[in-house]
């Protein structure tokens, strides 16, 4: 598409208003460039000092430290706000009680949680409060597994 030229013929202005030709904004904006100090060339790269050296030791990440061990109470805590955020979908915010669809789970041992949270399965030898199959397994808990079964036996 073809931009139209404006001119007094094409576009008229304003009565008693020149008519800004071409050359007219360009010579404008030439001005404007001069009184704001646009030269039209990149500015230079800013210096930046050169970064110190590193030593062979920055080069290996640090290991994180070891976690001190929780404090039982704190524990328990922890696996609370882990049942409260994970489980009581199915299972009843007290778990002492029976939930929708999931048992009371107050009292459960560490194996009985390791299995169904990670793979959704009984332990050897344990037979079901209920006979369904609905849970899932939920891998992304298992470094809270500690602290769900301690929250657990501080209930049951």
């Amino acid at each position: 598409m073809r931009e139209l030229e404006r001119t007094p013929e094409t576009h008229p202005t304003a009565p008693g208003r020149p008519a800004r030709t071409r050359l007219h904004r360009l010579a404008t904006f030439a001005a404007l460039c001069v009184a704001l100090g646009c030269s039209g060339e990149p500015d230079p790269a800013p210096t930046r000092p050169a970064p110190a050296p590193k030593s062979p030791a920055a080069a290996v990440p640090a290991e994180a430290p070891p976690e001190a061990p929780m404090d039982p109470k704190e524990l328990a805590e922890k696996g609370r706000q882990v049942y409260l955020s994970s489980c009581i979908a199915c299972h009843n915010a007290d778990p002492t009680k029976d939930g929708a669809l999931g048992p009371a789970v107050a009292g459960s041992s560490y194996e009985l949680l390791e299995a169904r949270v990670m793979r959704s399965e009984y332990p050897e030898g344990y037979t079901p409060k209920r006979e369904t199959a609905v849970m899932i397994a939920m891998p992304f808990l298992e470094k809270q597994l500690p602290a769900l079964a301690a929250y657990l036996a501080a209930e049951g």
